[in-house]
């Protein structure tokens, strides 16, 4: 066995440090306006997790090649379906990234008023420093070789969740029932005000399919499905439950208000001490999703490179099995993204590359559900028995949350997501095209 192999604790990190970055400990204040009937919105959005989840894990036992979806989507629908995915994939991590880094950052205002974007003292440029520091840190480390980042991130991942678990264990003796009955707030219909709290939700789910991509990496399909589904469900669970906690400490009409919900709940179980060390834990969780989508976003491309898709020299790893350039590109070009999105208005950077890195990797989903749709029809010989099979109401629900999540979102967001990916499709057609039937 490959000693250098990502083993089965390291894969479910990677797949929760992904998935819980900065967003849970600021969603329960996102959630507040809708009242104690966002819970709902949590569980709908763990449900439609856990079937893509599923969709994933599938694919892999098909196709078990570093590359998770670019890899099914070109053995599904060919070539340029597989370019687009590819690009688009890869185009959605590095705006995930930059993003993090902004989230992360962001909570470093709490400790110091240069980088809250909230006082007349913030300095974009520092912050700018800071998140650049961030990001060539942890490319860094993922040159080094993919196993030293795992295990970096199996470290940062158990430090991520231990504040929640805490707050979880701790809070639930100091709930308030009346808190939970405040089901809505406003004026919208249930369903609306479910349907909107989705749309933040699904932020905190991006990255399930984290394990799939270093498949070449690992110890087999097995612990790769393993860590998909296990990973998605210990994060459901770990949503949905502190989510309650909150709700049931403070007061929806407070919990609105705070910047800050878990260091409001730190504050009330432990004295005004235990706001900072929590915002600290909060800080290294965006950091321990930020070293996964790098160490992503690196073998993404080398998975394209090596079918001729992106230029030969990304294909090039170093002794300990790490894509040198293709990390070193892709890190150099999320520094890019941050110089020209610079903004004052920290809130209006961070919506912009979230919302973008979110539509950009649901069309990754959808296609890829597509895809194992595809893979089954293929191997039933009657449409009886391809509505026997559980695989198939598994895939089909995952298409159908992706395409509701994909309609959530703001037309701004539709419509520069779009013109993105539409502009590979002449760069496939007049360079790799060429290349690749030369």
């Amino acid at each position: 066995m490959d000693k250098k192999a990502l083993s089965l604790p390291i894969l479910i990190s990677l797949v929760i440090g992904n998935m819980i970055g900065t967003g849970i400990y600021i969603l329960p204040a996102e959630l507040a306006k809708y009242g104690t009937l966002s819970i709902l919105s949590w569980i709908y959005t763990s449900i439609g997790a856990l079937f893509l989840a599923l969709t994933f894990a599938h694919l892999n036992n098909r196709f078990p090649k570093t590359g998770g979806p670019y890899i099914y989507c070109k053995e599904a629908f060919g070539k340029l379906i597989g370019f687009i995915v590819a690009y688009s994939y890869w185009a959605g991590y590095l705006v995930s990234v930059a993003g993090i880094a902004v989230s992360s950052v962001g909570y470093l205002g709490f400790i110091t008023p240069a980088l809250n974007a909230n006082t007349t003292t913030y300095n974009p440029h520092l912050a700018l420093a800071i998140e650049l520091g961030f990001i060539w840190f942890f490319t860094a480390v993922n040159i080094i070789g993919i196993h030293a980042a795992g295990v970096f991130q199996l470290i940062l991942t158990i430090i991520k969740v231990i504040p929640l678990f805490i707050i979880i264990i701790f809070g639930l003796s100091h709930i308030h029932l009346e808190n939970l009955t405040h089901f809505t707030v406003g004026t919208e219909s249930s369903f609306m005000a479910v349907s909107s709290a989705a749309t933040l939700t699904f932020w905190a789910f991006l990255g399930l399919e984290s394990a799939t991509v270093p498949s070449e990496n690992t110890r087999g399909p097995r612990d790769i499905f393993k860590a998909t589904v296990f990973g998605t469900l210990a994060t459901s669970i770990i949503y949905i439950i502190s989510t309650i906690v909150l709700m049931g400490m403070i007061p929806a009409l407070l919990l609105e208000h705070s910047p800050f919900p878990f260091a409001e709940a730190g504050k009330l179980l432990f004295g005004s001490g235990s706001a900072i060390l929590i915002v600290i834990c909060a800080i290294l969780s965006g950091l321990g999703a930020l070293n996964a989508c790098i160490l992503i976003q690196g073998q993404i491309v080398f998975a394209a490179a090596r079918d001729h898709m992106f230029p030969r020299i990304f294909t090039k790893l170093s002794k300990n099995d790490s894509p040198i350039a293709g990390q070193l590109f892709s890190s150099s070009l999320v520094t890019l993204l941050l110089i020209l999105t610079m903004d004052p208005n920290f809130s209006k950077q961070f919506d912009t590359i979230a919302l973008l890195a979110a539509f950009l990797l649901l069309v990754v989903y959808l296609i890829s559900a597509l895809a194992e749709t595809k893979f089954i029809f293929s191997q039933k010989t009657s449409l009886y028995k391809v509505l026997l099979n559980r695989s198939t109401w598994v895939v089909l629900a995952s298409i159908a949350y992706s395409v509701w999540m994909i309609l959530s979102l703001d037309l701004k967001i539709l419509l520069l997501g779009a013109v993105l990916i539409l502009t590979c499709i002449p760069v496939y057609y007049f360079t790799v095209r060429k290349y690749l039937y030369a």
